[in-house]
């Protein structure tokens, strides 16, 4: 089931960041976030709800431009 939060979100297990892009276009880059915390988001059926309860509060993040690539390597996900 496709997010109504969440439109996008790619993780990077060698610095441990998340990027999520929203829906609204606003995208930000989540610091030291563990590689289960990552794969459990990838697996629930509710983005949004876990988002909210396991990653908007627990992680630092920064606001990313919406035009700003990001500067890390694109790791592709596995399936």
């Amino acid at each position: 089931m496709p997010s109504t939060v969440v439109r996008h979100f790619t993780y990077y297990p060698a610095t441990r960041s998340l990027e999520v892009e929203f829906v609204s276009g606003r995208r930000y880059r989540y610091a030291g976030v563990p590689e289960d915390v990552a794969t459990r988001f990838r697996e629930a059926f509710s983005k949004g709800r876990f988002f909210n309860a396991h990653i908007r509060d627990d992680y630092g993040c920064e606001e990313l431009s919406r035009a700003e690539p990001s500067p890390l390597v694109q790791v592709p996900e596995h399936t």
